[in-house]
């Protein structure tokens, strides 16, 4: 039955395989057969706990030989055990797309024609809503001959700019401009020039001016016809899903490559879209860089892949994409100090070589966030976030109605297409041509790939990671983020250093939290170590440890705390040289590990060796606070989930907030001040009245 499984899981893998070679310029069938090897060969056997819970591993021996002796890039288990011994897309992320309060779907259904039609509605014009440019209600001054100035019809301007000939990006500026005049003597589009003036051949221009930019002039000026109904934004503290169609998305993005929406370009900090990303692409045609060029050619590749012609339609991409913004209140997360679920229960695959897109097929995967969505991807940003958002480009349109993330929330992301190759990272990325995606899709017509937005926190300094409060943070962002809403066993979670590089985090940490929440949500986990050979050795044998230990969430995060104290201290002795990363918090974790083995006689130090049993009622004496998640009517709606520990623990509990002692300093709330994260600041604050009150 096992190699049964393996042979039919097989041939779909080889197809996405095949591009990710060809990506690579690796041989495909060489990939292909050594994950057929894999797979066929591997003895990892899933079975369901008695109570429904999170499936156990069986093995006749060590996963970790069966790996080392495969294929020296991974280690765990193989990714059929990942993927729960089914098809990769069996499993689903999100149920069907239905109407409802919650779920606003932008095309009629039952689908009944591709691409579908959209859905007719009154528009509004609010602050709920997207400010459509083409609205009635959307107006702009106009500039007479004789110096004077008439309130317009934006969409009407922008009608009349787009339409006269454009033969040169210096033309194409002053169409933009010329219906946000505003900014004429503030936007220069460098980047855009230089792309056409140095970067592309005469050919290749004379084919954007001639061909591809009267293309997307003609989708972007069909935004009333295909937009029929207004656009929710999806705001703080909410509860809701947005669906759209393909074609509704290029439409949208046409847009803003012209720079149409209106409302969405100033930087004030009281604006009305202060709190929501950018959406014009005026600032990606001003940044600098290799990559800002790049992206450009993944973007530009992306509107010849979807906008027809004027004698042919048939590229016109006939899928739909669904938007949902996840917002938690504090009792729909878990007491991690009072956790039993064991993490080496956890179906574990750690892999040095691969992306997160690629390998992770039919998984959740995880968009290493900023909490505006997006990050840099329309400026000179160019890493994980930013370079999902161009191969995809239809994720990008989540940046025109999500606003910012709070501590609760993520944004889950199903259908988005890939249409790009590429090769390289920040500085060194290139589009490297055209990607053919073979994703099957659901019967809503997603392609499942499902990604999740979740955003780190920002650390100037690395020992602030280590407060308790901090990884607390952590922990529940990733919780609301990798939580489950069906009743159907969850598809497991590709992830991979969130928040590391340049937000300071530390990748040893940040890959044990992210196994705590698989553990308490009874998700497999695959995660990639992006070439680090050594932290994928590392981390793998942290989790046989944990595994022949039987260490339980509570467990861990009570050694956790315990070293939060501990480098606490030292940060406080010697605030400019503490430095506690990588091997020095797994070294911690195995001699507490090792106190609790040999019993509290041998000196256990840590709370973990006094609280074994789950429910020990560790976390009952912490004080609770609502942090940032305000309460949210629509959450409640949602389906009870169902159990995933081998426990009656329940996973709906609130975790502390606040359970640091009063011990915090001044001096160590200024080094934390120090940071660039305006949250991780914010939430030290009631530190500090707190200190005051005790000391008056």
């Amino acid at each position: 039955m096992q190699e049964f499984r393996s042979h039919l899981i097989f041939p779909i893998f080889q197809k996405v395989y095949k591009s990710s070679a060809n990506r690579r310029g690796a041989s495909a069938s060489v990939l292909t057969n050594r994950l057929g090897k894999a797979l066929c060969l591997s003895c990892a056997r899933m079975s369901k706990s008695p109570d429904g819970g999170i499936s156990e591993i069986e093995t006749e021996e060590e996963p970790a030989n069966v790996a080392h002796s495969l294929d020296d890039s991974w280690r765990g288990v193989s990714m059929e055990a990942i993927h729960r011994n089914r098809q990769p897309f069996e499993l689903e992320n999100l149920p069907p797309v239905t109407a409802g309060n919650l779920h606003r779907v932008m095309y009629q259904l039952p689908i009944r024609e591709t691409p579908p039609r959209p859905y007719k509605s009154p528009g509004k014009w609010d602050s709920e809503h997207v400010r459509l440019p083409c609205a009635p209600e959307s107006k702009y001054p106009r500039e007479n001959l004789d110096g004077s100035t008439t309130i317009d019809s934006r969409w009407e301007m922008i009608e009349r700019a787009l339409l006269q000939p454009i033969e040169t990006s210096e033309e194409l500026q002053a169409a933009i401009l010329s219906y946000n005049t505003t900014y004429r003597d503030q936007w220069h589009f460098r980047a855009l020039h230089q792309l056409f003036d140095e970067e592309l051949d005469e050919s290749e221009t004379r084919v954007f001016f001639e061909d591809l930019l009267p293309r997307i002039i003609r989708l972007a000026l069909r935004l009333p016809d295909l937009i029929q109904s207004p656009v929710p934004l999806l705001k703080h503290h909410k509860n809701a899903s947005l669906s759209l169609s393909q074609q509704q998305i290029s439409c949208l993005l046409a847009n803003a490559f012209l720079c149409t929406f209106p409302r969405r370009n100033t930087l004030k900090r009281k604006s009305e879209y202060s709190t929501f990303p950018d959406i014009n692409f005026n600032r990606l045609y001003q940044s600098t860089g290799p990559a800002v060029l790049e992206k450009l050619k993944c973007i530009m590749h992306y509107f010849r892949r979807v906008c027809p012609t004027e004698r042919d339609a048939s590229n016109v991409p006939t899928g739909v994409v669904t938007f949902v913004r996840r917002s938690g209140l504090p009792e729909h997360l878990a007491y991690w100090s009072q956790s039993a679920a064991p993490l080496g229960d956890v179906p574990f695959h750690v892999d040095a070589e691969g992306t997160i897109e690629d390998e992770g097929i039919g998984l959740l995967q995880v968009d290493f966030a900023n909490k505006y969505l997006g990050g840099g991807v329309l400026g000179h940003g160019c890493v994980q976030e930013e370079i999902r958002f161009v191969i995809c480009p239809e994720l990008l349109v989540g940046k025109l109605f999500t606003e910012c993330l709070r501590p609760f929330e993520a944004l889950v992301m199903l259908g988005a297409e890939r249409y790009s190759n590429y090769t390289g990272y920040a500085g060194s990325f290139e589009w490297s041509g055209n990607f053919e995606d073979s994703t099957p899709r659901d019967s809503s017509g997603r392609r499942q790939t499902a990604i999740v937005a979740i955003d780190a926190l920002h650390f100037a300094q690395s020992h602030h990671q280590y407060r308790e409060d901090l990884m607390e943070r952590e922990l529940n962002k990733a919780y609301i983020g990798f939580v489950h809403w069906m009743v159907t066993p969850p598809p497991g979670v590709a992830t991979g250093n969130w928040g590391c590089g340049a937000f300071g985090g530390d990748s040893y940490l940040k890959a044990l939290l992210q196994l705590m929440v698989c553990a308490q949500l009874g998700r497999p986990l695959a995660y990639y170590t992006f070439g680090n050979v050594e932290f994928r050795d590392d981390f793998h044998e942290m989790w046989l440890l944990f595994r022949n230990e039987g260490t339980t969430v509570q467990q861990l995060w009570s050694i956790l705390r315990s070293y939060s104290r501990v480098i606490k201290e030292k940060s406080s002795k010697e605030p400019r040289e503490c430095k506690a990363s990588k091997k020095k918090l797994y070294d911690f974790i195995k001699e507490e590990l090792k106190k609790i083995r040999d019993g509290p006689g041998e000196g256990a130090s840590t709370e973990a060796g006094s609280s074994r049993a789950a429910g020990s009622g560790e976390g009952k004496s912490e004080t609770k606070t609502s942090g940032s998640a305000k309460s949210s009517p629509e959450l409640n709606k949602h389906p009870a989930r169902p159990q995933t520990t081998t426990t009656q623990q329940s996973t709906d509990l609130l975790p502390a907030q606040s359970s640091q002692d009063n011990s915090n300093s001044s001096e160590d709330h200024a080094l934390l001040m120090l940071s660039d994260d305006e949250e991780a600041n914010a939430m030290m604050e009631p530190l500090v009245w707190k200190q005051k009150a005790a000391e008056k």
